[in-house]
């Protein structure tokens, strides 16, 4: 650390997904949490929702933990759980039920457009339940703040999202000598204009992120996120890409860029690895054969994927099934290819005849009705994977080397019928396919190439920049991480570089196929936490420094 660099005595970070896993920030905080509690050891302090209210598979309460503190907190209105977050590291979680200040939302509201101007008129949805949580959060720290600290410690207030930003804007109005820094993943309305078929990026100097909020309705969400990142001392994003956003849409460059780093702990090594790698595909091909009716040849087979959210374009789930549909008549491509979607749809109930079918350990050669689905779905006649399928006319049919299945559900282990978690499971795949148009930074292809899983994604996503910045050039299959050029409107290009990379891939001799994956697992060492958090202590040096001299105007 060089000299002069101020390190904080405590962190307070906020997020609806501390001990909430909804999507990729809770990979981002939990995998963090490790590193920082070596250093600080208890210091850095979570606050996350209790919207579990009763038991949470992510928390354990402890009650001895700041006891003396519960009482005044208490004391202070605050309904709270203090404890464990049970993850690497296992730091210090305070859950709050923000219930309560529902009844004073409007006041709340207010207070935020006399002091900021934030415009909370046009709110629904989420904003209301994002910013009580936000303000409980802030209550939190300001309690704790009161009982065991004073402007002789360096104190960090981190949020992430616009939804911690309301708690943000509190703690810079009622304790000055407290420094706030605030993390955008991804701005709400460059997401939405992306969501909305809009073109993001050719248009991005042209757009107003105010008239824009307007039209999509998004005006409480964007003046929240907008007004919270000019007034904190430290703006952060994840992503050079964002980056750009956030100075084009908010109006406000970020001070830094905050990488996603990611902590490796819970890959299985050696004899392990091939083991769990030889379940995984085991289960894969049963699931396969009792799907499809046909034998799988273990040797002649490609696994391939792609998971993540269920954002049809922003995830390029749309050119992915086009990918796939195009790889059918490729005479280049040598082997056959099982390709899943596992993103999270209105997911009804596991299929019963399929489960019958596992149930049984026999082996099948005709095909279940709908041979594309693993799990029915509420919405069948109107879900975008099956009616993009039915568009192409992609049936699975026997003779097709390529088949595509929709697995519609969280994969936590208890799905019913391949009951194993995403991480069991992803690591028997051979390729995962990420072709996002929208993706600020990226976990899934970061994930799987931790598991040695080569992948393909695109420059349009954080993570496949800071490759091509790593290799000094694009990224291609044989490094582990094939980086496509994506832009608003070469959707087909793309869909056939991954047809291309896919046959080529089919081709790779073992050695080929070593070389890819070794390569993958190399790259993915770089974006170790170990070698991204230095980008956090020159945040919380910027953002400590601007709060040092607050605190000599306060004096």
């Amino acid at each position: 650390m060089a000299t002069g660099v101020l390190l904080p005595d405590y962190i307070f970070e906020s997020s609806w997904e501390v001990c909430n896993k909804v999507g990729g920030i809770y990979t981002v905080l939990s995998t963090r949490a490790k590193t920082l509690q070596t250093v600080l050891k208890d210091r850095i302090i979570f606050i996350g929702p209790d919207v579990f209210k009763g038991d949470n598979p992510y928390f354990k309460e402890d009650e001895a933990l700041f006891n003396d503190w519960k009482a005044q907190a208490q004391h202070d209105g605050l309904s709270v759980r203090i404890g464990r977050w049970m993850v690497p590291g296992e730091p210090v979680a305070v859950l709050v039920d923000f219930s309560k200040y529902y009844n004073d939302k409007n006041e709340i509201y207010t207070r935020l457009w006399e002091l900021y101007g934030v415009d909370s008129l046009h709110a629904y949805g989420d904003y209301d339940e994002a910013s009580m949580f936000s303000y409980a959060a802030a209550k939190v720290v300001e309690s704790f703040y009161g009982y065991y600290l004073d402007d002789t410690k360096k104190v960090i207030y981190h949020g992430n999202e616009w939804m911690t930003g309301l708690g943000l804007l509190y703690i810079n109005h009622k304790l000055p000598q407290v420094a706030t820094l605030f993390t955008t993943h991804a701005t709400s309305i460059g997401r939405s204009i992306a969501g909305n078929n809009k073109p993001l990026y050719d248009y991005l100097f042209a757009y107003n992120g105010d008239q824009m909020a307007g039209e999509l309705n998004m005006q409480s969400k964007h003046s929240i996120e907008k007004q919270t990142a000019k007034y904190v001392d430290c703006f952060t994003t994840v992503s050079e890409i964002t980056a750009n956003e956030c100075k084009e849409l908010l109006d406000k460059p970020v001070d830094f860029v905050l990488p996603n780093g990611f902590e490796n702990d819970f890959v299985p090594k050696g004899a392990q690895f091939t083991r769990k790698r030889k379940a995984a595909r085991k289960r894969i091909f049963d699931v396969a054969n009792a799907l499809l009716g046909m034998e799988i040849d273990d040797e002649n087979t490609l696994v391939v994927s792609t998971s993540g959210r269920y954002e049809f374009r922003n995830k390029g789930v749309d050119v992915y099934i086009e990918a796939m549909n195009r790889l059918l008549r490729d005479n280049r491509l040598k082997k056959n290819v099982i390709a899943f979607i596992e993103v999270p749809g209105w997911v009804g109930e596991p299929r019963q005849d399929l489960i019958d079918r596992l149930v049984s350990g026999r082996k099948y050669d005709t095909p279940l009705h709908v041979p594309m689905l693993t799990h029915w779905l509420h919405n069948m006649s109107h879900d975008n994977v099956l009616d993009m399928m039915k568009y192409l006319d992609m049936q699975n049919r026997k003779d097709d080397k390529v088949k595509l299945i929709f697995l519609p559900c969280y994969l936590n282990g208890e799905d019913g019928v391949f009951n194993m978690k995403y991480y069991d499971l992803v690591l028997g795949n051979d390729l995962c396919i990420y072709p996002s148009y929208y993706e600020p930074w990226g976990y899934t292809p970061l994930e799987a190439i931790a598991f040695k899983v080569p992948c393909i994604t695109s420059d349009l996503a954080g993570f496949g920049l800071w490759v091509n910045s790593e290799l000094g050039r694009y990224g291609e299959i044989t490094d582990g991480v094939k980086v496509i050029h994506r832009t608003d409107y070469n959707y087909s290009e793309v869909a056939d570089k991954i047809k291309d990379t896919v046959a080529e891939y089919s081709n790779f001799t073992p050695a080929d196929v070593k070389k890819s994956r070794d390569n993958a697992d190399k790259l993915s060492h770089k974006a170790l936490w170990s070698n991204f958090i230095k980008y956090y202590y020159q945040a919380y040096d910027f953002a400590l420094k601007k709060a040092e001299e607050r605190k000599k105007t306060i004096k």
